[in-house]
């Protein structure tokens, strides 16, 4: 959530003609850096947010919609979650 908020203050017209906010995971702190890199390198509007707590870890990226290929083989963050588990009517 950090990183979206970070995006609407730096990019507020980009944000404000696409309001929505999508979850995507990656496997770990790499591949979310070459994600990064390849945003960068497409011209695409990225923000990424590093984590205090976490050595300033980098943990969160926000991305333009026009950034939705590169994103297209990530899947949904907490998509196993309790709460996605009921969505789908799965008995906990």
């Amino acid at each position: 959530m950090h990183a979206a908020i970070k995006f609407a203050l730096v990019f507020p017209d980009v944000a404000a003609a696409a309001p929505v906010v999508v979850f995507l995971a990656a496997c770990d702190e790499l591949s979310l850096s070459w994600l990064h890199g390849d945003a960068v390198a497409a011209g695409l509007r990225v923000i990424s947010f590093h984590e205090p707590d976490l050595d300033d870890a980098l943990t969160a990226l926000a991305l333009e919609a026009a950034a939705s290929r590169l994103l297209a083989g990530l899947p949904l963050a907490l998509s196993g979650s309790l709460t996605s588990a009921r969505r789908r009517g799965v008995r906990t």
